[in-house]
């Protein structure tokens, strides 16, 4: 892939397979210059967060207080969004790779105190370069993005992103390319996703040299991954989930032959990982009513009825690690994560229904601290919940119906 002038792409010179390989630097094609250096910064009187949503034609940078529109950039295509994990930028998963974009907030440590800034929101020039950019995961303090078309794995320090400058990743290979995930856990090894084009069956793990610590291959269609109090990581099966803990992976089983958990949130503030639940394997788009939650230390999974459906952009944890559903019913629904009771209802929305293409707008929950954010395109709107009282802070029309939406801390 050549660089275009708008575009800088970054090739590792050297791709390493895990299994018996030891990994390396990868090596930069060219250099961009800073981001720093092409945005005039101006300092703040503190961390000023903002939201990143995408429409039809472009993304918008809002600031997360008043959701007033602070920055419109033009871009073609549907286009996936995830933070960097420096509290500062976002992935944007574009034809070419995962591009930066700046949303133009950002803190940085001066000594025993911090500065923060704000800037104009800027769609960079770095791409990190892959086939069919998928998952980006954020763990143990580094940032992984994954590849579904090549298998290349993509590691960063999450605070190295921070100056906008490019970074040359650690660059990695899956033995197989397929639709997955990656993530780096704390004592420094690596787990990725087993599959290829065709199927999906586990989880590898390897560490630092390469060496193949452990694999699972008893999680069918593994899909979706998040990360528990402690260094506990769960993958989504579709008939149950498996764990890794203690450098063993081991399987909770589901209560239904076919028990699909495919997207799932996590705290670090609690074992217990919240997830979807589908029992149809046949159905076009299952629009479930149960939940599951799955306690990473007791191995066991528990189904909640909320009454409602809801879609995969509706799992959300708040600060002290309450599982979080929007559900279609235009309700917030916050449950205990242990117990699994309901413990509030907060209406937000008009009733909606999951439209059966997934990558079409919907209601959507992003949280960020004791925030929740959700958007409604039905109305072009956005709102801003407080999770301790339900009340809705703030609305606003935007100028274009939201569909993926994330944040940055700034």
């Amino acid at each position: 892939m050549k660089p275009s002038p708008k575009l800088l792409a970054l090739a590792a010179t050297t791709s390493i397979l895990l299994a018996g390989c030891s990994s390396q630097q990868a090596e930069t094609a060219s250099t961009a210059s800073s981001t720093s250096t092409t945005v005039a910064a101006a300092e703040a009187d503190s961390p000023q967060a903002r939201l990143v949503t995408t429409y039809d034609g472009g993304i918008l940078t809002l600031d997360a207080t008043t959701l007033e529109v602070l920055g419109n950039t033009q871009l073609d295509g549907f286009n996936r969004l995830n933070p960097a994990g420096d509290g500062r930028h976002v992935f944007v998963s574009t034809a070419a790779g995962f591009q930066v974009f700046d949303p133009g907030a950002w803190t940085e440590a001066h000594g025993d105190h911090t500065h923060s800034y704000t800037a104009s929101p800027e769609l960079t020039d770095t791409v990190y370069d892959t086939q069919k950019p998928g998952h980006v995961v954020r763990h143990a303090e580094k940032t992984v993005l994954f590849g579904d078309g090549d298998g290349k794995i993509q590691i960063f320090d999450s605070a190295d992103l921070l100056s906008g400058k490019t970074i040359a990743p650690e660059v990695k290979k899956t033995l197989e390319p397929h639709h997955g995930v990656a993530l780096a856990l704390e004592n420094g090894d690596l787990l990725h996703t087993l599959g290829n084009s065709d199927s999906r069956n586990g989880a590898i793990v390897f560490d630092s040299a390469g060496k193949e610590v452990v694999r699972n291959e008893q999680c069918p269609g593994v899909h979706g991954e998040a990360a528990a109090a402690n260094d506990v990581i769960a993958l989504g099966c579709e008939d149950g989930v498996l764990i890794y803990k203690n450098g063993q992976f081991t399987k909770v089983q589901a209560p239904d032959a076919y028990g699909r958990i495919g997207n799932q949130a996590g705290s670090e503030m609690s074992p217990v990982i919240l997830g979807d639940y589908k029992v149809d394997k046949d159905a076009k788009l299952e629009r479930p009513e149960r939940i599951s939650l799955t306690n990473t230390e007791t191995g066991e999974l528990k189904l909640v009825d909320l009454g409602t459906s809801y879609s995969f952009r509706s799992l959300g944890r708040g600060p002290a690690g309450e599982a979080v559903v929007l559900g279609t019913d235009g309700q917030l629904h916050i449950i205990d994560q242990n117990t699994g009771n309901v413990l509030h209802t907060y209406p937000v929305v008009a009733p909606w229904m999951e439209p059966e293409k997934w990558q079409e707008p919907r209601p959507t929950l992003f949280i960020q601290e004791n925030h929740a954010y959700v958007s409604e395109p039905a109305s072009n709107t956005l709102h801003v919940v407080d999770l301790g009282t339900g009340k809705v802070l703030t609305s606003a029309e935007l100028p274009a119906a939201p569909n993926e939406l994330t944040g940055v801390s700034g």
